[in-house]
């Protein structure tokens, strides 16, 4: 694994796999669109394109995504202030930049947005639950990373 330096600070990168809370995956939708998470520093930027470009497994009804990271524990402050809110078993694998969404793509998506601004989150229970957000949803359009 390479370990690039970005602004003098050490950047790692991980694949995440972490199983959706029922409930609150929905407000994350919501949350995500409405930008709440972008103001957050250092890793506001970081985790919502990671977070909307996220895939599910359907073998193991785990959400997956690559994430970069900064800091000692990995994902230490995002787990605090995001992920344990709206997700269980959190689990982080070290690769390269790019490697963890090359290794998911073939996945579906968490969410599926539709044109009227509605969205669908995937919950492995209960498959897609429909949610109300805001416009300016951020998913890209293909499955190839943020």
């Amino acid at each position: 694994m390479s370990n690039p330096s970005r602004g003098g600070e050490i950047v790692a990168y991980y694949l995440v796999r972490a199983r959706p809370r029922k409930e609150p995956i929905v407000e994350l939708a919501r949350r995500l669109s409405a930008g709440e998470f972008l103001p957050m520093r250092p890793f506001g930027r970081a985790l919502t394109k990671a977070l909307e470009g996220a895939n599910r497994d359907p073998a193991t009804g785990e959400a997956v995504w690559e994430e970069e990271d900064y800091c000692s524990p990995p994902l230490a402050m995002e787990r605090d202030a995001v992920l344990d809110r709206y997700f269980d078993g959190l689990k982080v694998e070290p690769v390269d930049r790019g490697e963890g969404w090359a290794r998911v793509a073939h996945l579906p998506g968490l969410w599926e947005v539709r044109t009227d601004s509605s969205v669908r989150a995937w919950h492995p229970q209960s498959g897609f639950r429909s949610g109300r957000v805001l416009p300016g949803w951020g998913v890209p359009p293909c499955r190839g990373g943020p």
